[in-house]
Order: structure tokens, then C-alpha cells, then sequence
């Protein structure tokens, strides 16, 4: 008697198929390539491949002088310009030992928040549209319009807003402006139960990010995540409390960490909804502050020639995706020696090596969206 073993499909049934999603893919969020190592449905590995939209910032930093530099560290995150900027201009200001005007301060501190809630909405839009509810974004994207607007009216940028100079702002904010920042910020509060019905309520939502992608704390810590992605993850850590900078000393007690336990896709949005909902509230309370506030400059003199004393310093800011670092060495020059960003999506991306491995293909979606990155953010 003989026996014959036959091999079905080339040897299927051992064989891994490697599988690339992007990088030019709508679920990517930009040119991000994950090279997935697949058993059947289930992941087996996965690597995110970045660099694709690498521009050489921190290598521009060097060739430019303090002023120009905004503009460079305003683009690499395109929904957080506003405190991209914030983080360079505290590092030049911190080695000149320059102290920032009040109405400065309180008016960035506001522009920080607005533009916190501006980055949230496009996330809570998006991520029920990748996992397949169009509606929500409609919703966002109104929501967003109206604080736009205001952000327009006072900087005359919508994306890359170039409003932040060493030693305070470019301008003083426009007459009544004030009173348009709160209608708006009334007008999307008003709205903003839809994200609890039609998103949360949602029982397919529910189903596709409950206990999916779940991230342990002691992950958050080895891989540096932070913001709300780790908060989600118990990790209870927010530099606007733990090591105030701007106005955010004197707001503490509107000031909300918001955090959860179980770590996963629904854990993630459900803090970044609540973040939004505290940054409404800490806009308004910015402007009861700034109300009371006695008239004065909101920007310092500077000299033609701007230059830095010989040193080196570190800033750091709670941006909307997590924490934002800048590492800045000078040699007295009127450029740069060295500005070394640490920007949050690079540190959280990395994650992905540890929680797709052991999902589902079909999971895969729902656990990228929820990690709340931007490409520029990771390639700067």
C-alpha cells in the first residue's frame, strides 16, 4: 500500500502572506505603508514603514533664523499648527530669558484650546467615517467651520495660522472679537450631544471598537505614547496640569484630565470627546480672564537681529495628539545650532507593532483610526 501526501495551493495551509496596506491607501491617513505579515484573517506582524513624507525639517531649522522657524515647525502637524508654534517659540523665549506679555499669554492660551478642539472634531468626524457612518463628519465638519472663522478672522491663516512670534503674538486681536469666540463656542457646544447619540449610541460602533486594540499601560510607558491615546490606557498624565506653562496654573479648576482604563478603540474616542468638551470649557474661562485683563502690548520689542545666548534648553507642550518636545542648542548664532523635535504621532505609531498582532484583518481599520496620528507628524 502507498501513500501520497498532496499539497493543496502551494502549501497554503503554512505559507504567510505578506500584505502591504498604503501607502497610498484612504484608511492610512496619509502616505503611511504597514507591511502586515498575515496567517489566514488573523495578523501575525506588522511593521508601519514612515518616511514617506519626510521633509528634513529639523535640517531646515539650521539654515533658518529664529523668525522663520515658525514657519517651518508650524506644518509638519497641519491640525495643530497653532500649538506647533506655541512649543518653538517658548524654546527661543526660554534661552533669551524673556518674559511674555499677560494678554499674550492668556490669548495664546485660548488660540491653544481653540485649536485643540479644531484638531479633536476632524478625529471624531473621521473615525466613524472609516468605520463606515458617514454622517459624523457633516456634523464635524460644521462644527470646525465656525471656530475656523474665528481663527481666521485673527491670525488671516485657516491651516498654518503663523500667528505666534518670539515674545508674544504677531497682533493685537481684533475689536469684538471676543464676543464671536464665545457665540461660537456656544454654537458647538450645543451640537456636540451628537457624537454621544449617533456615534456612541451606536450599537455597530460600539460592537467594532469595544474591546478591540487594546493597549496596555505598561506598553504606553515603553513606547512613549502619550495624550489622549495613552489616558485611554490609565495612564493619568497631562502637562497642562502636571507642568503648567502658558495660563494653564491659574485653570486648574477647569482643567480636566480625562482618562479611562480599558484601553481600547472606544476607550480612545470616548476620551477624545471628553477632552473636547473640557477645552470648550477652558476657552470660555480664557476669555472671562482676558475680559478683566488691563489694556497693554501683547508682543515684546525684538531686535533687526535676533540671536540666542550660547546653550541649550528643552520645552515641552501637551499638544492635541500628546506631548510635543523641542531640543534647542545655540551657538549665539541668529539660526539654530540644533532644534530636535520629539513629535507625538512618531512615538504613538509605534504602537502598532504591539496591538495588531493576534487581531483580524477587519480589525485592523478601527484600531489605525483610533490611534489618532498625522503622517507630516510622523515624518516631520
Amino acid at each position: 500500500m502507498t501513500e501520497t501526501t498532496i499539497g493543496i495551493g502551494g502549501a497554503a495551509e503554512s505559507t504567510d502572506m505578506v500584505l502591504n496596506i498604503g501607502p497610498q491607501h484612504p484608511s492610512t491617513h496619509g502616505v503611511l505603508r504597514l507591511r502586515i505579515v498575515l496567517d489566514g484573517e488573523r495578523v501575525q506582524h506588522a511593521e508601519p514603514v514612515i518616511g514617506y513624507m519626510h521633509r528634513g525639517a529639523e535640517k531646515l531649522f539650521e539654515a533658518r533664523d529664529y523668525r522663520q522657524i515658525v514657519m517651518l515647525a508650524n506644518r509638519h502637524d497641519w491640525l495643530s499648527a497653532f500649538s506647533n508654534e506655541l512649543g518653538v517659540v517658548m524654546a527661543v523665549e526660554r534661552m533669551l530669558g524673556m518674559e511674555v506679555p499677560e494678554r499674550a499669554v492668556w490669548t495664546r492660551t485660548l488660540l491653544a484650546e481653540l485649536n485643540r478642539v479644531l484638531n479633536h472634531l476632524m478625529f471624531l468626524g473621521s473615525y466613524p467615517l472609516e468605520l463606515g457612518g458617514i454622517t459624523p463628519v457633516f456634523h464635524a465638519f460644521r462644527e470646525r467651520e465656525e471656530l475656523q472663522a474665528v481663527m481666521e478672522e485673527v491670525s488671516g491663516g485657516r491651516m498654518h495660522y503663523m500667528f505666534n512670534r518670539v515674545g508674544g503674538l504677531k497682533e493685537d486681536i481684533p475689536a469684538g472679537w471676543t464676543g464671536r469666540v464665545r457665540d461660537a463656542l456656544a454654537s458647538v457646544r450645543s451640537r456636540m450631544d451628537v457624537y454621544e447619540n449617533l456615534v456612541l449610541g451606536n450599537e455597530i460602533f460600539r460592537g467594532r471598537t469595544r474591546d478591540v486594540g487594546v493597549l496596555s499601560a505598561d506598553a504606553v510607558h515603553a513606547y512613549g505614547v502619550s495624550g489622549p491615546i495613552a489616558r485611554a490606557s490609565g495612564v493619568d498624565f497631562d502637562l497642562r496640569r502636571d507642568e503648567p506653562y502658558l495660563a494653564y496654573g491659574e485653570l486648574r479648576d477647569t482643567l480636566k484630565v480625562v482618562t479611562r482604563t480599558e484601553g481600547d478603540c472606544l476607550a480612545r474616542f470616548e476620551c477624545l470627546l471628553e477632552q473636547t468638551l473640557n477645552s470648550l470649557d477652558l476657552a470660555d474661562a480664557c476669555l472671562d480672564r482676558m475680559t478683566g485683563l488691563a489694556p497693554g502690548p501683547i508682543n515684546q520689542r525684538l531686535p533687526k537681529v535676533l540671536k540666542a545666548p550660547e546653550g541649550h534648553t528643552y520645552a515641552w507642550t501637551e499638544n492635541p495628539l500628546g506631548v510635543n518636545g523641542y531640543y534647542l542648542v545655540s551657538k549665539g548664532e541668529k539660526t539654530p545650532y540644533r532644534l530636535k523635535l520629539r513629535s507625538a504621532s512618531f512615538n504613538n505609531i509605534q504602537a502598532l507593532t504591539e496591538l495588531l498582532p493576534g487581531t483580524l484583518v477587519a480589525d485592523m481599520v478601527a484600531i489605525l483610526g483610533s490611534l489618532f496620528f498625522v503622517v507630516g507628524d510622523i515624518d516631520k
